[in-house]
């Protein structure tokens, strides 16, 4: 594993008393367990704030970790240690099943980084005009009209084979614009891992134009989706 960030104070072991700079789970000094303390999901694995991360090796280190933390380690040891065994896990299985995914990785590496992600600075209605990207304008409203066509024709129980094709194919272009801003993404993760912070800033305002596409694009996929109910 590559080194931790380091934290701007140093925390104390609360056995050994050395003190250090990386957020971990456990002393590097005297390997007793730490309280769960406040730090980024990278620094409970020991990782450099990184959007490409070998999953793998992830993994190793979670069942690593999961396996020193394990509550038969602490059937003997204070109550305190037990109590941070069941919060350390916690920690460490937020920490893992974020860092797994590369979307959830995306979002939580550009908002440790001050970028403003989610529906709440989007949006909340997916349906707003205001979001809509300008190049899809006019497809998006013919979608919204045969979406709604569609919806009051199974409400009356009548089919409609011309309607339901052009929708499957509208989706399959949909998902097809998800999977091009997906290798957008990794694009502009190489370019913030290995660039400097003058190639960082502009690569996390181009993610977090993507992050809000993949997004609405994602959502008209799943109008889709449960309008032909399949």
């Amino acid at each position: 594993m590559t080194n931790a960030l380091d934290s701007a104070i140093p925390v104390a072991c609360w056995s050994c008393h050395v003190a250090q700079n990386d957020v971990t789970l456990f002393c590097p000094h005297c390997s007793k367990i730490q309280p769960a303390a406040a730090g980024d999901f990278f620094q409970v694995f020991g990782l450099r704030r990184a959007f490409r991360i070998d999953p793998e090796e992830l993994e190793r280190e979670f069942h690593r970790l999961s396996r020193k933390l394990h509550p038969d380690r602490f059937a003997r040891a204070s109550e305190r240690e037990r109590e941070w065994s069941l919060a350390d896990t916690a920690l460490l299985n937020d920490a893992y099943r974020t860092l797994k995914d590369p979307l959830y990785r995306t979002e939580y590496l550009l908002k440790l980084e001050g970028a403003e992600i989610g529906e709440q600075h989007a949006g909340k209605n997916r349906q707003d005009p205001s979001r809509v990207p300008p190049d899809l304008l006019e497809e998006v409203f013919d979608l919204n009209l045969q979406l709604e066509e569609m919806r009051e024709a199974k409400a009356a129980g009548e089919a409609d084979p011309v309607l339901q094709a052009n929708l499957k194919e509208a989706k399959t272009k949909f998902e097809g614009l998800v999977e091009a801003v997906d290798e957008e993404l990794r694009r502009q993760w190489k370019v913030w891992d290995e660039g400097n912070a003058q190639a960082r800033e502009p690569a996390k305002t181009a993610m977090v134009r993507l992050i809000d596409r993949r997004r609405y694009l994602s959502n008209l996929v799943r109008d889709v989706t449960e309008t032909l109910g399949a």
